[in-house]
């Protein structure tokens, strides 16, 4: 069990995530096709500023600049090799600002998926992507990161994978993945089968829970899902910020601060621990959400509808995990 996390639970009652990496890489001038993970040795200064955002802004908890880092996504820009050094300069950046910041500060180092498919219609086997797991994985916590993150997984036999990894390093681990295809991850998970995949595995997150996805209103509607069960670990919940437009040749995320804030509230309320953003979250929605969560005690479940009365409508009717649809509320107006 993460003891620096489980800290600042049984402080505060809840760890305040952070927001977007990409979106801010991009404010600060990465252009599209380019590796992020390159910035931390091209542009550390920069990742040290996307750090201390998220800090200044309330986070408690902060992922590095490593989503990408795996061998298998780095060879699309013919650095596969350089994984276990790029992850690692990742998170010493981001101990350094932790560690100046004067309070508990958890680095998270951030592992995305392979972008490969695994099982028997797939290349990846097991085995190779433990391997490219526990490479990546080495390399975090040479940097000093407290915990690991698994995050926007959609396939059980990669969470799977890197679960094993996890357990290869010894490390401690929280794990999300992705619901964006009416309430099921692409690989057709739901949240009840994500519980019951967890429960199963040999070395299980001490947190696991939902992020990104189509919407702030889905994934809570995921989070509920999540609550609804036997489970005992915290919950993860790191919504996007509104829904993407493109605007001026960019793409835009309309949620405001305020409605980030209502959000936050509401993962809360509906089962969630660790509450965070995604694309599209920028310090100032962070600084929005500290402030409802520190101001604002926490609240009964909320129901879909009073959900969808704050965040706007589900992107489907149905969550994915009964056979009845889910009635769909009207599109709420206020919607930023």
């Amino acid at each position: 069990m993460s003891q620096i996390m489980q800290k600042i639970i049984d402080k505060q009652g809840f760890v305040l995530a952070d927001g977007a990496t990409g979106t801010n890489l991009f404010n600060m001038g990465l252009m599209s096709g380019d590796a992020p993970e390159m910035w931390n040795e091209e542009h550390p200064d920069r990742i040290a500023k996307l750090y201390q955002g998220a800090v200044d802004a309330g986070s408690d908890l902060f992922l590095t600049n490593s989503f990408g880092g795996n061998a298998s996504r780095l060879k699309l820009h013919n650095a596969q090799h350089r994984a276990r050094e790029l992850s690692r300069m990742s998170a010493e950046i981001g101990r350094e600002v932790a560690d100046k910041s004067g309070r508990d500060i958890v680095v998270a180092g951030s592992i995305g998926p392979t972008g490969e498919i695994m099982g028997k219609i797939g290349t990846l086997t097991h085995e190779a992507a433990v391997e490219v797991f526990e490479e990546q994985a080495h390399g975090l916590l040479e940097g000093g990161a407290d915990v690991l993150w698994i995050e926007t997984f959609s396939a059980p036999e990669e969470y799977a994978a890197a679960a094993q990894a996890m357990q290869n390093v010894g490390a401690d681990w929280c794990g999300t993945m992705s619901f964006d295809t009416a309430g099921r991850t692409m690989m057709g998970l739901t949240s009840a089968n994500m519980v019951k995949m967890v429960d199963d595995l040999d070395y299980a997150p001490y947190a696991f829970g939902a992020n990104c996805g189509v919407g702030a209103s889905d994934l809570l509607r995921t989070v509920l899902g999540f609550s609804e069960t036997d489970n005992s670990r915290p919950i993860i919940a790191k919504g996007n910020a509104g829904i993407p437009k493109y605007v001026d040749g960019h793409i835009h995320y309309d949620g405001t601060p305020d409605l980030m804030a209502e959000y936050a509230i509401l993962a809360r309320n509906s089962g969630a621990t660790i509450i965070g953003g995604c694309c599209g979250t920028m310090p100032e929605h962070l600084r929005a959400m500290r402030k409802a969560l520190d101001s604002t005690p926490k609240g009964e479940k909320p129901s879909h509808e009073q959900i969808t009365s704050v965040l706007g409508a589900f992107s489907s009717d149905n969550d994915g995990t009964g056979d009845a649809p889910v009635q769909k509320p009207r599109r709420n107006r206020r919607r930023g």
